[in-house]
């Protein structure tokens, strides 16, 4: 019997997994580091041990301070999570002998499916489809082009202990593969540490379909239906959906048989996603089987009811799947969308930073790895939270999502909100159409935009003026029920200028013998305050009356209304110099470890070359020479540790 569970994990996973030990009674331990001390994952557990420094490697995935971590809390049992150690077989194996109970496959599961060259040749056996592949070693430049060409173009570069889109590249034509054969080798080897490669067919528009099983140590492996995982961005999946909308009860039948299958053929104990690629004709191809919980496996429990995280923990302890677990049947429809933080509108460049409002209304789930107040760091994945509706219908499930994404309060940092909201209402999206190519034919920086412009954004503009204005009454010590810059004899409007992402936008206010007078940039506008509470306004534009909740962070207003939240810079009146940048400067996109350095000053270069990479947030980037020119000045090398917006290197533009 499990009686207090430790888990070697953080953020939401860690939250979700807590949450089942608490509904069964079972003690909770959290394992963490330096950078995660103040997270909620850390308050939420029982008990909780500092493994060491931010950096994975010396916190989360050392095996012996794990283990000495369960030692000391007297935790009998483990759970991994996914990521870091979840698929380790060596971890497993180590956990195993120390007489503490694995939440997991067995060893030689995960062995078995740990190198995805071996598991392809183990699903050949069993007859599960699989594409053509390749091992190859990027140091031997002419065997990564033969494997390529025997292939043929186009081709995916993939690291074989890889998972989460890590360690993998596309590569179009042979001028480009061996630099991608290099960087996934490096991103392999910093997330994994095995830098193992092999290059498999790449299917020009696949949809990408999973489904969920489940064994039991009595030899039992059920399927638990398919999820659609299509859109992705970096190969990495932002909306998941359960059941997918391109696969009907005999393609249904056939995904789960084939995935039955895989597991019985390694053994398969517990939670195991079998992942498959789907093409056009309804052909499918094993891609490849993830030995631990999804991190999309909440749209598998609203539809069938089950806690996939208890049937862990039953199955761990030798219990029989129960008889639900066998054929559960599907209810409705679950979307979940990957809420991370990150720009859209800039190539998906992950945001560091407090996360200083976060709410969401209650028609959805929400497993978040923060609250109000945590902070964002550089060193784990940018994923803040899974939003995940329920509905009898997918076009329901999709509208509720975007609603509650839409009235959510996310304040202090920039994520992908937008983007899944348009994605959520986007014609082919709706009509179930999708495959993994989705976002190359749907701009992300189109669909990334700001939820809120023109007019909208004036009338939040207006809202955290009068709001502000009523904050300041309900604070002052005299005379607090006289309006904000009152006169006997009314002259000239009160005026606050913001900085939004539209540019500058100046709000006029003069409240006029009990009269509200509002201008935006000069023009007036028909306003009525209606109330006035300290979470916010009502107001009336026209006919139209609306509640907008405010909250401010220094000169940072942030406003969320019905088109949705915006945040302002409150500009000061008397605003100093701006510094200026050295021109031809190339600067660090975010906080990271530089890993490349393609650059020597005199180098000639031409617009776009990559010249150094950043490693940050288990992702590299590239950072790209600004015009044509020359390399004037080197101001970092590789191992050196940048903050955002450090000069890295300058160009002079060539003439």
């Amino acid at each position: 019997m499990i009686s207090k569970l430790l888990i070697a994990n953080r953020g939401e996973i860690a939250r979700r997994i807590m949450r089942t030990c608490r509904e069964m009674g079972i003690g909770t331990v959290a394992v963490f580091s330096e950078a995660d001390a103040t997270a909620p994952f850390v308050a939420e557990a029982d008990q909780a041990v500092l493994l060491g420094p931010a950096p994975a490697a010396e916190s989360y995935l050392d095996i012996e301070k794990i283990l000495a971590a369960a030692e000391a809390t007297g935790a009998d049992a483990i759970h991994p999570g996914y990521g870091f150690l979840a698929e380790n077989a060596a971890f497993a194996r180590a956990v195993n002998e120390a007489g503490l109970i694995w939440v997991g496959p067995p060893v030689e599961s995960i062995e078995a499916m740990g190198s995805k060259l071996g598991a392809k040749e183990i699903m050949s056996a069993a007859e599960v489809p699989t594409l053509p592949s390749i091992r190859i070693d990027p140091s031997d430049e002419d065997a990564v082009a033969g494997a390529a060409e025997e292939i043929g173009y186009p081709v995916l570069v993939k690291a074989s202990a890889g998972g989460g889109g890590k360690g993998m590249r596309v590569v179009d034509e042979p001028g480009e593969l061996q630099a991608a054969a290099e960087g996934a080798a490096r991103e392999a080897a910093a997330s994994f540490g095995d830098d193992t490669l092999f290059i498999e067919k790449y299917l020009p528009a696949p949809r990408h379909v999973e489904v969920q099983i489940f064994g039991d140590e009595s030899g039992q492996v059920v399927s638990l239906y398919e999820r659609e995982c299509s859109i992705q961005r970096r190969h990495q999946k932002i909306i998941e959906e359960s059941p997918s909308p391109a696969v009907d009860e005999e393609l249904r039948a056939a995904l789960g048989e084939a995935a039955v299958a895989a597991g019985k053929a390694v053994g398969y104990v517990g939670a195991g996603t079998v992942e498959f690629l789907l093409d056009a004709d309804g052909s499918f191809y094993f891609l490849e089987v993830n030995t631990r919980l999804q991190v999309e496996h909440p749209v598998t429990e609203e539809v069938t009811g089950l806690d996939l995280v208890r049937l862990q923990l039953e199955v761990a302890q030798g219990r029989p799947l129960p008889e639900e677990a066998h054929d559960p049947g599907i209810d409705g429809h679950s979307i979940e969308v990957r809420l991370y933080a990150e720009d859209p509108t800039n190539g998906f460049l992950p945001v560091t930073g407090v996360v200083t409002g976060f709410a969401l209304p209650d028609t959805v789930r929400v497993d978040s790895a923060v609250e109000a107040g945590s902070e964002v760091s550089v060193h784990y994945d940018p994923m803040i939270a899974k939003v995940i509706s329920w509905a009898p219908t997918r076009t329901e499930a999709a509208r509720v999502l975007a609603a509650a994404l839409r009235k959510a309060e996310i304040h202090g940092l920039v994520t992908n909100r937008e983007l899944l909201v348009r994605i959520l209402g986007e014609e082919e999206f709706l009509a179930g159409a999708t495959d993994t190519h989705y976002l190359e034919r749907h701009d992300p920086a189109e669909l990334g935009r700001p939820l809120v412009e023109g007019d909208a954004l004036a009338r939040h503009a207006v809202a955290a003026a009068l709001y502000a204005q009523s904050r300041r009454r309900r604070a002052a010590t005299a005379l607090a029920s006289i309006p904000t810059g009152f006169r006997n004899s009314p002259s000239q409007l009160q005026v606050v200028s913001y900085d939004t992402h539209a540019g500058r936008i100046d709000v006029g206010y003069r409240f006029d013998r009990g009269d509200l007078v509002v201008e935006v940039d000069g023009k007036p506008i028909e306003v009525t305050l209606v109330e006035e509470h300290p979470d916010g306004v009502v107001i009336r534009f026209g006919a139209v009356q609306a509640p907008y909740a405010v909250r401010s962070d220094d000169d940072a207003w942030h406003v969320d209304g019905p088109e949705g939240g915006v945040s302002l810079t409150q500009l000061s009146r008397h605003p100093g110099a701006e510094e200026e940048g050295v021109a031809g400067s190339l600067l660090a996109p975010m906080p990271g470890k530089v890993v490349k350095v393609d650059a020597e000053v005199g180098a000639e270069v031409g617009k776009g070359q990559v010249l150094i990479v950043v490693e940050a947030m288990k992702m590299e980037h590239s950072v790209r020479a600004p015009a044509d020119g020359t390399v004037a000045e080197v101001r970092v090398a590789v191992g050196d540790q940048v903050d955002a917006d450090a000069v890295l290197a300058v160009v002079d533009e060539a003439e």
